[in-house]
């Protein structure tokens, strides 16, 4: 085997690992992280860990490009230049960037280039929005606090009226 089909075969592998991350995740988001210090880094690390679900590693943009022609995420090409991390979101589709956004204040080098999320492609500023919406289970627990707090007063104006005829 010569060099060229080592080289050919590693770089076959490392597109392979995209595509097999790709066929699983719910959302895409890129990242410019160029600057971060290494504590930065690890940190933003740490945090998408503790999050959950969530796969971030640095990719070369030619092994993404392979990667992700003819599948959903192809618009992200435009998106691909200078360093670009990548984070995959397998369980909730705002996890990524809504656990990246909350490290933005604290790394003002850390920015957003795009995301794909259920084959819509986003830019950064639609990306930032995105990360602003509540989780899954926030919004449903929003929901039924909702649905409470009319059923509570209803419950209490009930009970103030039978107390009052029951005098």
């Amino acid at each position: 085997m010569t060099n060229l089909e080592r080289n050919r075969a590693a770089k076959q592998v490392v597109v392979d690992e995209i595509r097999e991350k790709l066929e699983r995740t719910k959302s895409v988001v890129l990242v410019n992280a160029r600057g971060l210090t290494v504590e930065q880094d690890t940190a933003l690390r740490k945090s998408l860990r503790k999050a959950g679900g969530i796969d971030y590693k640095v990719y070369k943009n030619t092994m993404l490009n392979f990667a992700i022609e003819g599948t959903a995420f192809e618009g992200l090409k435009e998106y691909l230049s200078g360093p670009t991390a990548v984070a995959f979101s397998y369980e909730d589709a705002t996890a990524a960037a809504s656990a990246i956004s909350k490290n933005l204040k604290g790394m003002p080098k850390l920015e957003f280039k795009a995301s794909a999320i259920d084959g819509e492609i986003y830019d950064a500023a639609k990306t930032k929005a995105i990360a602003d919406i509540p989780s899954r289970e926030v919004l449903i627990s929003r929901l039924l606090g909702s649905f409470k707090s009319p059923m509570a007063s209803f419950a209490r104006v009930i009970n103030a009226i039978a107390e009052e005829k029951s005098e």
